[in-house]
């Protein structure tokens, strides 16, 4: 009598989750960009900028209707603190005439700071990084394209202090020929809060050095203040803006399949690793392995430990 053994049921083990980025691996790699691309990237995002100018004459009726509309939904929601705020600075000349500037100038110089000391010190993150900034603009140009929005400071009548006007801020962008380069009803979303949020995040990440690091965080805090006491933009303007970098950090995973950032801080073995300007391959090693690649090739160190 033969004897026939159950079927043995086989349970399918689960397996680790895979990455499929939308990029071939020759498209991501590590290495540090050459700097003419880069500098074409940044003239095409100007190029770009200035087009949506072409649009302020004519959507100049409907930024402001849409400014009101918003002032109002911020109203039913308890949040319009704008006003508020605004009217404290405007009593203070120094603090209005130093926050003027910082909105003015800062804007300019420490993004592209940003982005030459991450070229430089950390190109082994600079290239996904970059990805989520010029992706969260490029979204932020489109916004202004078609949903034109007048800063509160244009509307006078609600009682909003143009503190640019008031003290008579020179180089600003109200004053002079500085208002024809630039687009008066680009406030949604706040292009202040994705380039300072990504400064702040940056530093955050891969700083080494803790004062760096709090300034980081810091950085994007106080642009927040700026631009609504000097009623450049609403508090939504500054949701929309976190949110469009949200959505920048986003598409760069998608298109990556991987994080802009370390999960953790920098440490020294990693350092080691992006002392080399050769790319670390497109298969991107973890930390560790990195680091051992980086300290095998460039005799920074004597051995390295693998535990």
């Amino acid at each position: 009598m033969t004897t026939t053994a159950d079927p043995v049921e086989t349970v399918e083990q689960p397996t680790a989750a895979r990455r499929f980025p939308l990029l071939p691996a020759r498209m991501r790699p590590r290495n540090r960009p050459r700097l003419l691309l880069e500098l074409a990237f940044t003239v095409a995002l100007y190029l770009a900028y200035s087009r949506t100018r072409r649009y302020v004459p004519r959507e100049k009726t409907a930024a402001l209707h849409r400014a009101r509309e918003v002032l109002h939904f911020e109203r039913l929601l308890h949040v319009n603190f704008e006003l508020s705020l605004n009217h404290a600075v405007a009593r203070v000349d120094w603090l209005t005439v130093g926050m003027n500037y910082y909105y003015a100038t800062l804007h300019f110089a420490v993004t592209p700071a940003v982005l030459i000391w991450l070229y430089a010190r950390r190109p082994q993150y600079y290239r996904a990084a970059r990805t989520a900034l010029y992706t969260a603009t490029c979204l932020a140009l489109v916004g202004f394209t078609f949903f034109a929005l007048a800063p509160p400071r244009f509307l006078i009548q609600e009682g909003f202090i143009d503190t640019i006007v008031s003290h008579h801020t020179h180089g600003s962008w109200d004053s002079g020929h500085v208002s024809t380069v630039s687009n008066q009803y680009a406030a949604m979303p706040s292009v202040h809060i994705v380039w300072s949020a990504w400064c702040g995040l940056t530093l955050f990440f891969l700083a080494r050095w803790t004062w760096l690091r709090v300034l980081g965080v810091c950085y994007p805090l106080a642009t927040f203040v700026v631009i609504i006491s000097t009623a450049n933009h609403f508090f939504a303007d500054a949701v929309a803006g976190a949110a469009t970098l949200c959505i920048g950090f986003l598409l760069q995973r998608l298109l990556f399949g991987r994080p802009a950032y370390p999960r953790r801080g920098l440490g020294r073995g990693e350092d080691a690793s992006l002392l080399g300007p050769s790319a670390l391959g497109p298969d991107e090693p973890s930390g560790t392995a990195a680091a051992v690649e980086g300290a095998s090739r460039w005799g920074k160190r004597n051995s390295v430990r693998l535990r």
